[in-house]
């Protein structure tokens, strides 16, 4: 296969069944092959994320989702971004985050970034 940028869709499912045949042959990823089916992987992420962006949670359902994944509770976070209250305002979508929440919540939950500045 020659490696050329992914322009349309048809060119894109070749790429990804191409893909899939050398993943079953597990090359070894040092190889030339490997090194190869990098570079398609490269290809197509691009192409994925022109033509099929992912769009950045809602903040405040990451912060919950954050949150349960992690076993936390909005007592957790009193002290940390605010009062009992404050914490629920936030959480209920209430109160709006400030950059200063945000980077707390991004170090304590390990949240990105962008994730809070659509």
């Amino acid at each position: 296969m020659e490696i050329r940028p992914i322009k349309n869709k048809k060119q894109y499912q070749q790429y990804l069944n191409w893909v899939d045949i050398q993943l079953e042959k597990k090359i070894q990823p040092n190889s030339p092959a490997g090194e190869k089916l990098q570079v398609i992987l490269i290809l197509i992420k691009h192409y994925e994320d022109i033509h099929f962006p992912i769009p950045n949670p809602d903040p405040i359902a990451a912060i919950k989702l954050m949150m349960m994944e992690k076993g936390l509770k909005s007592k957790d976070l009193v002290g940390k971004i605010g009062t009992k209250g404050h914490v629920s305002a936030i959480l209920k979508g209430k109160k709006p985050l400030t950059l200063h929440t945000a980077k707390i919540l991004h170090s304590e939950l390990g949240i990105p970034a962008e994730v809070f500045f659509n």
